[in-house]
């Protein structure tokens, strides 16, 4: 990407949205990058440090009237209903994740949008697909609303690739792990709250159990692989919204016991939920050789880097202002 690109993110107060975006914003420059929520409770650090718009992305009117007013050329679609939340509201769940989908690739396609990252997620596998080393090509079958919306995005993406040569890239993102959001309603929740509750209360009751394994990866990995993949040459990719990205793998013991290295009192228990269900469909381990080998991809942070950088970084901000 160069400088002169005007950069769209939906979702822009989200999980991943409200770090990404002042990560563009430092790299492209601040006016180039319009943040856009369909929320009102915007945090000042990111209303204020360049341009906003307040966007439902099932408004098609709406969006086209902010890409034409900014004279958008890359968008970064981040808006979505995650997996947890989409069990509880599956109309809502499909309505924003498809519609809201097919509304950015339709725009983009008549504002001639250079590129578009569409994320996705290993929620689009399912109980039939093989749960170690899962490859990139592979049966999916997901049980939840999210997974389903997602194997949609992933395939209307393909045709918009294949049927109006729209440069559409994404990643299969597996559970993120920030300090700096909160969890967002996904089933990967609990391994973002219990560092939060480690620093806190020093215990941490977990809703899956203590075997539960999934990919995982931290934020700034998951940052510098969506900014990777859309800076990597097109000509190179032979799959475009569907790439899996992995981290590390870790059970919940796992790491639990990590976290007890630097807090020695740290407790656990488990009272798994309907969540539990939903974590066992999912991958233990991703295969993610096509990212590498298409564009290079290969995460900086392991399970114990991760933990020692959360848990260093969640105390400074009790010291400060309180978690």
């Amino acid at each position: 990407m160069k400088n002169k690109e005007q950069i769209l993110v939906t979702g822009a107060a989200g999980q991943i949205g409200s770090e990404l975006t002042p990560l563009l914003r430092k790299k492209y420059g601040e006016s180039r990058v319009i943040a856009s929520d369909i929320k009102t409770d915007i945090p000042s650090e990111l209303k204020d440090s360049g341009p906003f718009e307040k966007l439902d992305v099932l408004s098609a009117g709406r969006l086209g009237e902010i890409i034409a007013k900014h004279k958008i050329t890359l968008i970064f679609h981040m808006s979505a209903i995650l997996s947890a939340t989409g069990e509880k509201n599956p109309q809502l769940a499909w309505k924003v994740n498809t519609e809201g989908t097919r509304n950015i690739l339709e725009a983009s396609r008549e504002h001639s949008i250079k590129k578009i990252f569409v994320p996705s997620s290993i929620a689009v596998f399912g109980p039939s697909s093989p749960r170690e080393s899962t490859p990139q090509e592979t049966i999916l079958g997901p049980n939840t609303i999210y997974g389903i919306t997602k194997v949609a995005g992933e395939l209307l993406c393909g045709y918009y690739v294949s049927r109006f040569k729209t440069d559409v890239r994404g990643c299969r993102y597996p559970g993120i792990i920030s300090h700096k959001t909160l969890p967002g309603g996904g089933t990967t929740d609990y391994a973002v709250a219990i560092f939060y509750e480690a620093v806190r209360k020093k215990k941490y009751t977990c809703f899956v159990n203590k075997e539960t394994m999934l990919p995982m990866m931290y934020m700034p990995d998951c940052l510098k692989a969506t900014c990777d993949l859309m800076d990597a040459d097109f000509d190179n990719l032979k799959h475009h919204a569907d790439f899996n990205v992995a981290g590390m793998s870790f059970t919940v013991h796992e790491l639990a016991r990590e976290i007890q290295r630097h807090i020695p009192e740290f407790t656990i228990d488990y009272k798994p939920d309907y969540r539990q269900k939903i974590a066992d469909s999912w991958p233990r381990t991703i295969d993610d050789s096509a990212a590498r080998k298409e564009w290079g991809w290969k995460p900086e942070y392991d399970l114990s880097s991760m933990t020692e950088d959360m848990l260093k970084e969640l105390q400074k901000r009790k010291e400060k202002s309180g978690l």
